[in-house]
């Protein structure tokens, strides 16, 4: 592991905090934490950036599949399946990646991050859950689409461009499985863990991985989840809706900075 300051290490467990609230409420956290490793370990290999976030994200993602689980209305079996598919396609994904440039791929999400945040805008009722309410029954159709263009068609995505995966993953379990948006981040959580946990063992297996500097990380990571999944719970699907609308709008400017700055 590289020499890195005090400061520094506050500085990323910070960020961890940060971004392992944000990854428990919608998704999104890696738009703070992968900037923030950058930033702190400016002269390593971008490999080990990537291997180092996962291990990182990985816990705090656990943690908060965990919280979700005993106390959301989750179909676990469901939800393991879409993350095998996912994990699937980004393995797809990393293998067509070097032939597709980022620099075509940014303006497309761009575009449909906008229209999604239209949406979420303009239909107030999306995603949410009227007092009393129960949630309709999972079809087999509406599971194996989840299964084939949720799991599937994300996981790739993952696998060639990767930013706002989660929070795709919220959006497309809302839509497809007709869930409120707290049960779809509770769903999209497990998805993660699946797919983080096959891009750990990769990067793992290829010595990316700064152990030390993640297991002091993850801990802030863990905690963030924690109370991440617990506000989400709480609140409910208003507050969720909220915090989409922002990470959505984030990761529009980051990749609009990538692109053009």
């Amino acid at each position: 592991m590289p020499e890195i300051t005090l400061t520094t290490l506050v500085l990323l467990c910070l960020a961890a905090l940060v971004a392992g609230w944000i990854d428990a409420v919608v998704g999104g956290g890696g738009l703070l934490l992968l900037p923030a490793l950058l930033l702190g370990l400016p002269h390593v290999p971008a490999a080990h950036i990537l291997g180092t976030n996962k291990a990182v994200a990985i816990v705090g993602t656990t943690g908060a599949a965990v919280t979700y689980v005993r106390k959301a209305p989750v179909q676990v079996w469901t939800a393991v399946r879409i993350g095998l598919a996912a994990l699937a396609g980004s393995m797809a994904g990393a293998f067509f990646a070097a032939g597709i440039s980022s620099d075509v791929l940014r303006p497309v999400i761009m575009v449909v991050l906008l229209a999604v945040a239209a949406f979420v805008m303009l239909r107030p009722s999306f995603g949410a859950k009227a007092e009393g309410e129960d949630r309709a029954p999972l079809t087999r159709a509406r599971v194996v689409t989840a299964i084939v263009v949720v799991g599937g068609g994300i996981g790739l995505y993952d696998g060639l461009f990767g930013p706002g995966t989660g929070t795709f993953l919220v959006l497309a379990l809302t839509a497809v499985l007709h869930l409120d948006l707290v049960t779809a981040s509770a769903t999209a959580k497990i998805v993660n863990v699946c797919t983080n946990a096959g891009a750990l063992a990769m990067f793992a297996h290829q010595g990316s991985v700064y152990w030390q500097l993640a297991a002091v990380m993850a801990v802030f990571n863990l905690a963030g989840g924690l109370v991440g999944a617990r506000m989400a719970l709480s609140k409910g699907a208003e507050f969720v809706r909220g915090v989409l609308l922002f990470v959505v709008f984030s990761l529009v400017a980051k990749l609009a900075f990538d692109q053009w700055a």
